[in-house]
């Protein structure tokens, strides 16, 4: 559909100049997303209608990690409920063994920096869906609460998760502090990391986009890269020779993590992500 009159001139507003072309983009889990030019530059417009505050949080997440982080990132020109206007970054969505490196890079320069505890400054999203992030001091208790438990419930609220399996999780999610080692401190993630969300050109990662911001464990942000098969090889040794990773992390908390995309999943889509989480607690004795 065409980018509606109302909103194209208020996109010219923000931009300064008169949008020379407007069509429609593939991709977004929130609203129509645009490609349009003006002033001989392109730029990506985002709506949703009715409005809610689900593009805001989206600009000020992007805002974070461009002017506060060491990822690159469009850094949005204006947004507000139901409007997110931003530049667009060349790129897709294909990475060689240098563009696995460069990424290794900027996620091991990311989680290197200290966040003051686990949660952030304010609620964010995950995939249109809501993901609060209240203050914790201890990681497991974060993670089993404000994540596993939380999307849990929103899945079993939207009847996609039953009774039982929402039980399985609670009696898994007791047990956290057994499963999840406390980080050395608490670090930025991006929070949905694969390959639709990160661009690249050559061997250069240039942007990405669609974050789901937290301050957590950066294990958690590794096991989902994991998750679609995101990188290769070359990125974890990578990663491996500037920040540790754990011996066991891959064979135990891997797919311990990955229960919370796979509840996203299931909130969202239902069917076969219901019987990935069933199989990782059976796994682990749940």
């Amino acid at each position: 559909m065409p980018l509606p009159e109302a909103l194209r001139e208020r996109t010219e507003e923000i931009i300064g100049a008169p949008l020379e072309g407007a069509a429609p983009l593939s991709g977004g889990c929130v609203g129509e997303v645009y490609g349009a030019r003006a002033g001989g530059r392109e730029y990506v417009v985002k709506v949703e209608t009715p409005a809610t505050d689900l593009l805001e949080t989206e600009g000020r997440m992007l805002r974070h990690l461009a002017q506060r982080s060491p990822l690159p990132a469009p850094d949005p020109l204006h947004f507000e409920p139901g409007l997110l206007v931003m530049p667009r970054i060349d790129g897709d969505h294909h990475f060689g063994p240098a563009a696995e490196e460069h990424a290794a890079d900027l996620f091991a320069a990311l989680h290197g920096e200290p966040a003051p505890h686990f949660g952030f400054e304010y609620d964010t999203v995950i995939g249109g869906l809501p993901q609060p992030n209240p203050r914790y001091d201890k990681w497991a208790d974060f993670f089993a609460e404000a994540r596993l438990l939380e999307m849990a419930g929103q899945a079993r609220t939207a009847g996609r998760l039953d009774d039982a399996l929402y039980g399985r999780i609670e009696r898994f999610a007791a047990d956290a502090a057994d499963w999840f080692p406390e980080p050395e401190h608490p670090a930025l993630l991006h929070g949905d990391a694969w390959d639709n969300n990160i661009l690249a050109v050559g061997d250069r990662i240039t942007g990405f986009i669609d974050p789901a911001l937290y301050w957590g464990h950066p294990e958690v942000e590794l096991a989902f890269t994991t998750m679609f098969r995101t990188f290769g090889d070359r990125f974890y040794a990578r990663y491996g020779e500037q920040r540790r990773i754990e011996p066991e992390f891959f064979e135990v908390r891997r797919p311990l993590y990955n229960l919370y995309p796979l509840l996203v999943h299931v909130r969202l889509f239902g069917g076969p992500y219901r019987s990935s989480v069933e199989s990782t607690l059976k796994r682990f004795g749940y």
